[in-house]
């Protein structure tokens, strides 16, 4: 059973005059960690309402085709269900935050949930010093920065342990090494743990190394998914206008001038320095 499959997803919103999506088939399987990217507009941030209920249940509109999430039909699951499988971070972290304090928010899913107070304080804890907040539990979520607020948001599903973990763009409001501590932490999840992760993200040169699988979307469809190094190494994919990772340019230029680089194509500039060394060894 997949951890997330659509068949045929179609939405327009309210008052819209075409499909936010349409005609999506994918499927993500468990323990997957799942890229998707694509220009603005063309309907990311619309599918991942998909996954945890708020299309249908929050967004009316019309939706066509289903969407399947842990093996539960969303449109026929209540989403106080559906958050038991599966944890979303919006792109604007002030949409999930609320309490008085940061601690009280990273709480909360908990708390509804019904968890052992014991275990929640673990939890808690766990979570906020994941994410590099711990100091700050006792201060107001709408007090810190918006860098901060979004470490609140992910500590917050993280601390509930979803079995899918759906970021959007979690990291938008962070600096570069700060959004590449909190993908190490999302990334060791998904191994360690089994944690299914969708992605949503235009940086790809952060992020596209701990991705599997990559789905890209233009214009409300999908593109292109398959594998992240094929589906990258594409012209295809270039001429969208995906900003591919700089060290997979280099090395798709370099193979055009004639360097033979190998058949792995590199995703970070890590792997393109060691295929260098590499070359440069069997000179």
């Amino acid at each position: 059973m997949a951890a997330i499959e659509t068949k045929n997803l179609t939405y327009t919103y309210p008052g819209g005059t075409k499909p936010s999506i349409s005609d999506v088939s994918i499927k993500v399987e468990k323990g997957d960690f799942v890229l998707i990217t694509g220009p603005s507009g063309c309907g990311k941030t619309t599918l991942c309402r998909c996954f945890n209920g708020l299309i249908p249940h929050f967004y009316q509109g019309e939706l066509k085709g289903e969407t399947i999430v842990s093996g539960k039909d969303v449109a026929k699951t209540q989403t106080h269900e559906l958050a038991k499988h599966v944890g979303l971070v919006f792109q604007n972290p002030e949409n999930q935050l609320f309490a008085l304090s940061i601690e009280k928010d990273v709480a909360f899913g908990l708390e509804n949930l019904g968890f052992p107070r014991a275990e929640m304080r673990e939890r808690v804890d766990w979570a906020l010093n994941l994410t590099g907040i711990y100091d700050l539990r006792e201060r107001s979520p709408h007090e810190v920065s918006g860098g901060q607020q979004q470490r609140v948001a992910i500590a917050a599903v993280l601390a509930m342990q979803p079995e899918i973990i759906v970021l959007d763009e979690p990291t938008s409001f962070l600096d570069p090494m700060s959004a590449q501590r909190i993908f190490e932490v999302i990334y060791g999840l998904n191994k360690t743990l089994g944690i299914t992760v969708v992605l949503v993200e235009h940086r790809l040169d952060l992020t596209a190394k701990y991705a599997n699988h990559i789905i890209i979307m233009d214009e409300g469809k999908v593109c292109s998914d398959g594998e992240t190094r094929t589906i990258l190494s594409s012209e295809e994919t270039r001429l969208i206008g995906v900003g591919i990772p700089k060290a997979t340019l280099l090395y798709n230029l370099l193979g055009k001038e004639g360097m033979r680089l190998g058949s792995v194509t590199p995703l970070s500039s890590e792997e393109m320095a060691k295929i260098l060394l590499e070359v440069l060894e069997n000179r």
